[in-house]
């Protein structure tokens, strides 16, 4: 293009960057006059950048982002385009105003969730290759441009997984179950376990009550403990089927975390996944055996204080059986809080209030405990010295009552 005349000189300066952008102007105002959404045409790429490529379009660039670059997942732009590569791309946006223009690449090919209910109907099983895996699931290529995402939830029936990667990888072929299609959103929920047998099928077959396991303790928590009886398969020890005779407060007090604990199948709720242990039905329940028969009201025993609360103590008589000794039943006067009187660990003296077998409770005194019901109406009836008139005398937890007190009349000279 001419752009200067120097008539002394002869001299004639041409510039062919003036013609060339003088040559684009033209082409862009002829393109964007022309150029309409849904158009299919030829560009040549410029540019890769992280988000996508510039094409030029034949006097101005227009866009393709990575997400319109093909129906599967793009990792990198890089790996679908190369500079100077020539493209047949669709237009999909056009702001003549702006001078953008947005492309698609993936848009000249035919859209595989077009009949992908068809293809892969739910309940179908396919092979598939992991193509990414996330902290919350796998995503499973059945063909190019379908993804399917497998969520931690749907990989095993009964394993305890804390990140996909644990069963997979990227690059991995696994089968496959469809479990649902969300075709408007381009999205399916897919399946591992669902190709396995669930091992929660015939659960109340392998385990039915009355049977003996051995397992580890996997958990501890507030109610009880988790006994690990195959992998991924845990029961239920109830704090409340860990001992006939003793009131057990909190799981730590019996097992322990990854202590090996035998006990007995109770019952199998095949439907909750749940299954239900007993350590104490391991063995006969000494409250419909012998002790009703060695612990009578009135009987005075040695125990061991294994706990303080704010209503009383708890004096383990023998290893396992604990009784109560009520605060009201400490001493002959107020106590405010056991540990005035007691502290953990110390051995007492203690009297039978109340044996009772249905509750599996034993209530105990520490009030005037040397006397027995038998020593009470001996000292009722005893004659006294000197030939006096009666009088009243109190004598305090010497009968078995709630109350710990008894009234007796003595004869006194």
């Amino acid at each position: 293009m001419l752009t200067q005349w120097d008539e002394i000189r002869h001299n004639i300066v041409v510039s062919r960057r003036s013609f060339i952008e003088a040559r684009r102007e033209q082409m862009k105002k002829k393109l964007l006059a022309e150029i309409e959404p849904g158009q299919i045409r030829m560009g040549v790429v410029k540019n890769i950048v992280q988000f996508g490529a510039f094409v030029d379009l034949g006097g101005i660039d227009g866009l393709l982002h990575v997400t319109d670059m093909a129906w599967s997942r793009v990792s990198s732009p890089n790996d679908e385009v190369r500079i100077d590569q020539e493209l047949k791309v669709y237009i999909i946006k056009v702001d003549k105003q702006k001078e953008k223009i947005a492309l698609g690449l993936k848009q000249t090919t035919p859209n595989p969730w077009t009949n992908v209910a068809d293809k892969y109907p739910v309940g179908s099983r396919h092979t598939g290759q992991v193509v990414k895996v996330m902290a919350y699931g796998a995503f499973v290529q059945l063909e190019p441009g379908v993804d399917g995402l497998v969520h931690i939830s749907e990989m095993s029936w009964s394993r305890r997984i804390d990140h996909p990667s644990q069963l997979v990888a990227t690059g991995d072929q696994i089968e496959v179950q469809v479990l649902n299609i969300n075709q408007g959103n381009q999205e399916m929920s897919l399946g591992m376990k669902q190709v396995q047998p669930n091992p929660w099928d015939n659960i109340a077959e392998r385990y039915p009550p009355g049977r003996i396991i051995t397992g580890a303790v996997r958990k501890l928590t507030n109610y009880g403990a988790f006994i690990e009886i195959e992998e991924g398969i845990d029961g239920l020890l109830h704090v409340s089927d860990m001992s006939w005779v003793r009131k057990v407060s909190y799981p730590s007090e019996v097992v322990s975390n990854a202590e090996q604990v035998t006990c007995v199948v109770l019952n199998v709720d095949q439907e909750r996944k749940r299954i239900a242990l007993g350590l104490k039905q391991m063995v006969s329940d000494p409250w419909e055996g012998d002790i009703p028969g060695r612990y009578h009201p009135g009987d005075v025993k040695k125990g061991k204080v294994t706990k303080l609360t704010n209503f009383g103590v708890f004096v383990e008589l023998e290893p396992g059986l604990d009784g109560l000794l009520h605060i009201s039943e400490l001493a002959d006067h107020e106590v405010g809080s056991p540990e005035e009187l007691i502290k953990v660990g110390e051995e007492i003296e203690v009297k039978v209030l109340h044996v009772d077998v249905g509750e599996r409770k034993m209530r105990l005194s520490r009030k005037q405990f040397p006397w027995t019901e038998n020593q009470a109406g001996e000292a009722a009836i005893a004659p006294g010295k000197g030939g006096g008139r009666p009088r009243g005398r109190e004598l305090r937890g010497g009968t078995g009552s709630d109350t710990g007190r008894l009234f007796i009349s003595s004869i006194l000279e």
